[in-house]
């Protein structure tokens, strides 16, 4: 319940205190808002003047102080404060439900995102019986959008997640209420801390792995140029291979011909012809078996001539 429902729920009593002329109106007045439905702030009411005419009344004054304790007290100060009037049904239940407000608001710890309430602490200072009275209690207001909690009668405890700013400052309270706001305060300075230094920390992270896989990307270039380079060379030593092959081949061929002619001219030059003249040496053109030839019809002409 947010505090919009629960100041309209209230408004009409405050409108009827304005024209409550009699401290039996305004004492009745009391009453009827402390025991209504939907009615958990009493702030307002508390401060019109016809209420606050009641302080110090021996008759009605005591309706004042039961007002305060609606207001932003508990069952057990209720119980502690002597001379207040009795509390009907309602009035009572309405109070535990306030109480159970107050409990569930103190947190044990700081840091605690939980509440865990025992049944034991509970019926204790709520004044129930039987867990099963409790249980009740809880689950009223867990309706009434008073608490977020679940039960768990296993471990017999109450989890306390949320609960509705529904409960009145009492006179004082703005000091320890700046000193809960400077400790949040400062819970969240930490927080923000604690979050700049993973920011920082991813970004550090992110600029050392960019540095790697740039490292790694020159690195890889570098290898792969290498790689070209060495195919380069192996490449242009067996072109330069090749090549002296064939430029020695045609010389090497020219010096086996020479040789060969050498050969023929002198097989040739050996022998001698008659009268045809066939037994000429060969000049250094012409080929073995040229001059072999020509040997060969010279003689058969000095043979024809006898």
């Amino acid at each position: 319940m947010d505090q919009t429902r629960a100041l309209n729920a209230l408004a009409p009593y405050v409108a009827l205190a304005k024209s409550a002329n009699s401290s039996r109106a305004a004492a009745d007045l009391v009453t009827q808002a402390t025991s209504a439905n939907n009615t958990y702030v009493f702030a307002e009411l508390l401060q019109q003047p016809n209420v606050q005419a009641l302080a110090g009344q021996e008759q009605y004054g005591a309706f004042h102080e039961l007002l305060k304790v609606f207001a932003w007290g508990t069952w057990e100060s209720y119980k502690a404060t002597q001379g207040l009037p009795p509390l009907s049904d309602a009035q009572a239940s309405k109070l535990r439900l306030l109480s159970l407000l107050a409990i569930a608001a103190q947190k044990p710890s700081t840091t605690a995102i939980e509440t865990n309430l025992s049944y034991t602490a509970l019926c204790a200072r709520l004044d129930r019986e039987s867990p099963i009275d409790l249980e009740h209690l809880v689950t009223q207001a867990i309706y009434n959008d008073l608490i977020s909690a679940t039960l768990n009668p296993a471990a017999q405890t109450v989890v306390i997640t949320s609960v509705a700013p529904l409960r009145d400052l009492a006179p004082g309270s703005v000091a320890d209420m700046i000193a809960e706001l400077s400790a949040w305060s400062g819970r969240c300075d930490g927080v923000l801390a604690d979050l700049e230094q993973e920011i920082a920390k991813v970004k550090w992270n992110a600029k050392r792995r960019h540095a790697r896989e740039v490292k790694a990307e020159k690195q890889r270039a570098a290898a792969e140029g290498g790689e070209k380079s060495g195919t380069s060379g192996l490449s242009g030593i067996l072109n330069e291979s090749k090549g002296g092959r064939n430029l020695r081949g045609p010389a090497k061929k020219g010096e086996e011909d020479i040789e060969y002619e050498d050969a023929m001219e002198l097989d040739g030059g050996s022998g001698t012809v008659g009268l045809g003249g066939g037994g000429k040496k060969r000049s250094a053109g012409g080929g073995g078996m040229s001059g072999a030839l020509a040997g060969m019809m010279g003689k058969s002409s000095g043979n024809g001539g006898r």
